[in-house]
């Protein structure tokens, strides 16, 4: 068995830090255009060549994505930055439009179709092939048994799979959606979703009732006289919503299809939840390849999943075809831990890696701390405090208090603390 490849997405330098110090082989990236998450923090053009530096000195690999819909005027800006990204080293460029493949084919990149091409089908897959592509990451709606057959054909002709394994499921087909646009005017196709999908929708009291949880909605299929009425059960608000994808609990199953890369969606959320993520799916596939994967693992994998941003899960369609069921039932995280900012790096002593911590909150042994900035990013449990080289079980809110840490801050850099979050927390 092959040992897949963990591929984490990343928003920022200290997104790549989390990710590399947690276990990830790979991170994807954007530059600001052209990329599905455009909204979201992306690289500067000019912050390559350190990204791809660090990543490969950490014996990590970078891919850039520019994968939305391109029009013809954007071509020589798209080109720039393929330039820009052969001179930073970037290892591949993940692309859908098949203006963009050919340019990457002409400036000698690796070439890795995304997602957004909804690749499918062998014949799809062998075209692509044709065209350059050394990687194809599939569209989300396969299962195990589909991806395991394209699998096997793909390598006969050399090319490689990845699949998502991790994080948020759009409603639309590969996120091919155009309801953003139509209510906000942003495109989902252009990486400026708003997400309305995620939103709770709201009937009006006379037609939903004032107790009731649900309501029956209906459309008339056909022509009077012969026609039927449809009926769907709407429950709950937020009836676009999607729950986040979670393979954890069947990962020896993906891993035994024999794709070269296990995915992770995560550009527009928080660096612990980068942290978290990778740690938990790089013990997975180390358990996997060890022959340790194990009921008890799955238990304590998925008890960490829970702590950071999460909309509940779902199996998307490895295992069968979702339904309501797969529909999540709130607005915003159901994660069981939140971080609270508790204070800032006033200083920072390089040679016994200490930093000393102005607090705005209360802080004791045992809490758990991030630090974070645009170059760094930490997270440790606090054994040890001092003020005045004295030893602290507790530090005040005021207190200048010094900590020792597991790598390199800055000052100001922000610190946190990992709290309970009570609003899910006490939830199942």
């Amino acid at each position: 068995m092959i040992k897949p490849e963990l591929l984490m997405g990343v928003s920022s330098f200290s997104g790549a830090i989390a990710a590399v110090n947690n276990g990830a082989n790979a991170v994807y990236f954007g530059i600001k255009g052209y990329n599905m998450r455009d909204l979201g923090t992306n690289f500067k053009l000019n912050e390559l060549s350190k990204l791809m530096k660090y990543l490969h000195e950490n014996n990590a690999r970078g891919y850039l994505a520019l994968n939305t819909i391109i029009y013809d005027e954007e071509l020589v800006k798209v080109e720039k930055i393929i330039k820009s990204a052969k001179k930073a080293r970037v290892d591949a460029i993940i692309a859908s439009d098949l203006g963009v493949m050919s340019l990457v084919k002409k400036h000698e990149i690796e070439l890795h179709v995304s997602t957004q091409a909804s690749v499918s089908n062998f014949t799809a897959l062998e075209q692509y092939g044709k065209l350059g592509a050394k990687r194809i990451v599939l569209a989300r709606e396969l299962s195990l048994i589909q991806i395991k057959k394209l699998v096997k054909k793909a390598r006969g002709i050399g090319i490689e799979i990845e699949v998502f394994v991790h994080g948020a499921m759009c409603i639309s087909v590969s996120g091919r959606c155009f309801l953003s646009h139509e209510i906000f005017g942003r495109s989902a196709n252009r990486g400026e979703c708003l997400q309305p999908c995620r939103r709770a929708f709201f009937l009006p009291e006379k037609t939903l009732g004032k107790n009731e949880l649900s309501v029956k909605a209906f459309f008339v299929d056909g022509d009077k006289p012969d026609y039927v009425k449809k009926e769907i059960l709407v429950q709950g608000n937020t009836i676009l919503s999607a729950k986040d994808l979670k393979t954890i609990d069947f990962l020896d199953k993906l891993v035994a299809t024999g794709v070269v890369s296990l995915k992770v969606e995560g550009r527009t959320k928080p660096n612990d939840y980068v942290a978290v993520v990778a740690r938990s799916y790089s013990s997975a596939i180390n358990a996997i390849m060890e022959k340790k994967f194990s009921n008890k693992k799955i238990l304590e994998w998925n008890t960490e999943l829970g702590k950071v941003y999460n909309r509940k899960f779902s199996s998307g369609f490895y295992l069968q075809k979702p339904s309501g069921k797969d529909l999540t039932d709130i607005q915003g995280s159901n994660q069981t831990k939140k971080r609270a900012q508790i204070g800032l790096v006033k200083k920072y002593y390089v040679k016994i890696n200490v930093v000393e911590i102005k607090l705005s909150f209360d802080l004791k042994i045992g809490d758990k701390i991030i630090i974070e900035g645009k170059n760094t990013f930490i997270e440790q449990e606090i054994v040890s405090m001092q003020s005045n080289h004295k030893e602290l079980t507790i530090a005040k809110k005021g207190d200048l208090v010094g900590v020792k840490i597991s790598g390199r801050a800055r000052v100001n850099d922000v610190v946190f603390k990992v709290i309970d979050n009570d609003k899910f927390s006490k939830k199942k």
